[in-house]
């Protein structure tokens, strides 16, 4: 069973479990787990890797999901994560901006220095909530609020920087130990029907490793 935050006629809010695609024709994924627990009308309106769980949001018509993709476009609908990363930010709290090239072929973004056919910018801003020595090597727990939605934005842009995610070997960390070390963790929007501004959370397991490297308690 998928757990349900909220929902009414217009969405769902849930958690999506790691290992469960989003979206995918003729596999199992949120799509299809929904529409059989809450009885068909389920619209995807945003997208989380595989190896990422956490709050979800999901519309129940086409309106719905309508309104909620231009006000993702807008940016009225804010997503917030949390992420492990190896090293440490230098500045505790700042913004990233980037110029991202999605290579299709081989499901993989990069950072390129000048724009040209394909790329898209990317920005995003970070707190670092805690920093902590593990197996030698330090590693951080960053709260991250996205401005845009780009094909693994937040792996790429912090792996460009030498801080990839915990457990994320697409882009350069060597601890397999753990799946991606990121979370969606708080997503704020419109509901549909009546322009209600309405928020939802939910933290990542804190006794699994790796999130419990961290002090939650600055959070």
């Amino acid at each position: 069973m998928i757990e349900i935050l909220y929902q009414d006629k217009s969405v769902i809010v849930c958690i999506k479990p790691v290992g469960v695609l989003s979206q995918a024709d003729g596999q199992e994924s949120m799509v299809s787990l929904l529409a059989a627990q809450c009885g068909g009308g389920v619209y995807p309106i945003h997208r989380l890797d595989r190896s990422v769980g956490g709050v979800m949001v999901f519309a129940r018509n086409s309106m719905a999901a309508g309104k909620l993709s231009a006000d993702i476009q807008s940016g009225r609908f804010v997503k917030q994560y949390m992420a492990a990363v190896h090293g440490r930010p230098q500045e505790a709290c700042g913004v990233m901006k980037d110029i991202l090239f999605k290579d299709s072929r081989k499901n993989k973004s990069f950072v390129v220095n000048r724009p040209r056919k394909g790329t898209k910018d990317a920005s995003l801003e970070y707190t670092l909530i805690d920093t902590t020595e593990y197996k030698g090597s330090e590693c951080s727990l960053v709260r991250i609020k996205l401005h845009t939605g780009r094909t693994h934005q937040i792996r790429v842009q912090f792996a460009s920087r030498g801080m990839p995610l915990l457990g994320d070997g697409k882009y350069g960390s060597r601890e397999n130990h753990c799946d991606t070390a990121l979370w969606s963790y708080k997503i704020t929007f419109r509901n549909p029907s009546d322009s209600r501004e309405m928020s939802f959370e939910s933290l990542p397991d804190k006794e699994r490793y790796p999130w419990n490297l961290f002090d939650w308690e600055k959070v």
